[in-house]
């Protein structure tokens, strides 16, 4: 009875590393050093999935991994920038914000729906030891 709730709380918890990732690649979409001031565009980032437990039974879902997605940098025309090349052009993160916004829009959907599971579990729970009582 209680398994229920570990899965809501398993995918509450994914869902908030997710919409971190999100947050870090909106707030990172225009940073081309890194913390030593060296040029470093930053990559953007994607929480990976997986079920949790025995593949047979899964229990859940975790965070396999924040996967860096190599080339997701993308030619920019910025002559004169301090980074640019011999043709003016400078490679910035191709990162989109509305695709940003429309997967963090997602993340906080599934995180709803993961209380809402929790809450009618809980209610679920509470009425049955009403009943035994």
């Amino acid at each position: 009875m209680y398994g229920s709730l570990d899965i809501s709380t398993s995918g509450m918890i994914a869902q908030r590393t997710r919409m971190q990732v999100i947050a870090a690649n909106i707030a990172n979409m225009n940073s081309l050093e890194n913390s030593k001031g060296e040029y470093d565009p930053y990559l953007r980032r994607a929480a990976m999935l997986e079920p949790a437990g025995n593949p047979d039974d899964p229990q859940g879902v975790r965070v396999a991994e924040i996967e860096i997605q190599q080339g997701s940098l993308r030619r920019e025309l910025r002559p004169g920038h301090k980074y640019a090349d011999a043709e003016g052009y400078v490679m910035v993160p191709d990162i989109d914000s509305t695709t940003e916004w429309v997967n963090g829009l997602q993340a906080s959907r599934a995180y709803e729906a993961n209380i809402a599971a929790a809450e009618t579990m809980k209610s679920m729970v509470a009425q049955a030891l009403r009943l035994l009582a």
